[in-house]
């Protein structure tokens, strides 16, 4: 494409700045603020321990950076009226593989010789020769091409090859391109190709969704959970995750019952059964649920293969169609971001779906892609309550929605038994542990304050 062409005599500048930021990058952002409401998780860290914490809170975060970002992360400026043809967008190569730079041309005004040059920094360039053009640093790092022929030397470019010379699954290089007084510098991603994982799907749900839960004590009501599965899916495989402490046996045809030390916890539970599945999506269940009429598992899964950008889709829980919208900032760099979990904060609907909304979090019923939750996990750190918390780790990475067209009931909250009772005493989390969750925030997710609303 061409970039610039004068509209009355196709004239071309030849005094320009180049505009790149000096630094290459965004300036730093300053600190966010905390809404009214929120926890200030510095003041959840014992004194004594919070300097060194610190410490070791701003070294992993530069860890973290370092595997996140790459000059690809810097912000580039096209410069006004340039002749350079170049590609802005799409440029992917193979690590340590030659590839074509396509697009790069010279769109100038007739002069009696042209110059241009191009420069990288994590890879060498390479061309033809050709008469009437000469080449400098063919395979090094700057290549330098002069011709009084404008067409020769535009179609010694469209030969320009990049082979970058260090091997890394995921990183960029900018590319400089001068000509004058002109200079335009563009991306080229280095990545190695992703191998496809495909899930080769059969023509019934038990073959596209595994029904996964975590069990603790509740036998009874885990019971009354599989007789309602085995009611409306007789075939389809559902998988038990059991901390309790006097495992109980469960039988029954496609039922994996794995057995894990005594209370080691609900989301230790949750990446456990999740690492079992094989299915392209996984149903999540608690094991005091019950599926009704309205648990029509094969609703969700048409949403998901419609929209295959989804990783989670909710339902409701007996007519409870809970979601929530994470509002993030990332905050300054010492101090950490701030995060507002919205109750009810909901995106737009879904295309041709208009009872399905994206959102950040959903309900305790969802099914999801396989794969996609593998990636982000569980943190098993967190062993009674926790929800939001795998949604805050998956923000970024999981597309989340939620559907009223689908919901599965609960069974009644009453002691009725002594498995019942038993469970009770473990079901609500000490302040300790709630503590200790307010500290994770502070370190594992760089926070500097979690609001709940």
């Amino acid at each position: 494409m061409i970039l610039y062409q004068h509209p009355e005599d196709k004239k071309v500048p030849t005094k320009q700045k180049t505009r790149l930021l000096p630094t290459g990058l965004l300036p730093p952002s300053g600190p966010c603020d905390c809404p009214s409401g929120s926890f200030v998780l510095k003041d959840h860290i014992p004194k004594d321990q919070y300097e060194e914490l610190v410490q070791r809170r701003a070294k992993e975060l530069q860890q973290f950076k370092i595997r996140t970002t790459s000059v690809l992360s810097r912000m580039l400026f096209a410069s006004p009226n340039s002749p350079l043809q170049y590609p802005i967008q799409g440029l992917q190569v193979p690590p340590l593989t030659s590839t074509l730079i396509p697009g790069l041309a010279l769109q100038a005004e007739e002069r009696s010789s042209y110059k241009v040059s191009l420069k990288v920094a994590k890879g060498v360039l390479t061309t033809e020769i050709a008469n009437g053009v000469e080449v400098h640093g063919h395979g090094e790092t700057g290549l330098i091409m002069e011709s009084s022929n404008l067409e020769t030397l535009n179609y010694l470019l469209a030969k320009v090859s990049y082979t970058s010379t260090i091997y890394h699954i995921h990183t960029g290089d900018l590319a400089s391109f001068q000509f004058e007084n002109n200079e335009a510098v563009f991306p080229i991603t280095i990545k190695q190709p992703l191998l496809p994982v495909l899930y080769d799907m059969g023509t019934n749900v038990s073959s596209h969704v595994t029904i996964i839960t975590k069990t603790f004590l509740r036998y009874t009501k885990l019971k009354v959970l599989l007789s309602s599965i085995r009611s409306f899916y007789s075939n389809i495989e559902v998988i038990i995750a059991d901390d309790s402490f006097e495992p109980e046996h469960i039988t029954g045809e496609r039922i994996k019952q794995y057995i894990m030390p005594p209370g080691t916890g609900w989301f230790a539970g949750r990446n456990l059964a999740v690492s079992q599945v094989t299915t392209k999506y996984f149903l999540w269940v608690d094991d005091d649920f019950v599926f009704t009429e309205k648990t029509k598992i094969e609703k969700l899964v048409e949403v998901m293969e419609e929209f295959p950008e989804l990783d989670v889709l909710g339902g409701t829980v007996q007519g409870n169609q809970f979601y929530f919208s994470l509002i993030y900032e990332e905050g300054e760099e010492m101090d950490g971001g701030c995060l507002y979990r919205k109750s009810q904060g909901k995106f737009h609907s879904l295309p041709g779906y208009p009872k399905c909304f994206l959102a950040s979090g959903v309900v305790n019923f969802f099914l999801a892609r396989t794969e996609a939750v593998q990636r982000v996990g569980f943190d098993p750190k967190l062993q009674r309550v926790a929800h939001s918390e795998f949604f805050m780790d998956g923000l970024g990475s999981l597309m989340v929605a939620t559907c009223d067209h689908v919901s599965i009931g609960h069974q009644p909250k009453k002691v009725d038994n002594a498995d019942d009772a038993r469970y009770a005493r473990f079901r609500n989390p000490p302040r300790n542990e709630q503590e200790f969750k307010l500290q994770l925030h502070f370190f594992k997710n760089h926070l500097k304050c979690v609001k709940y609303g």
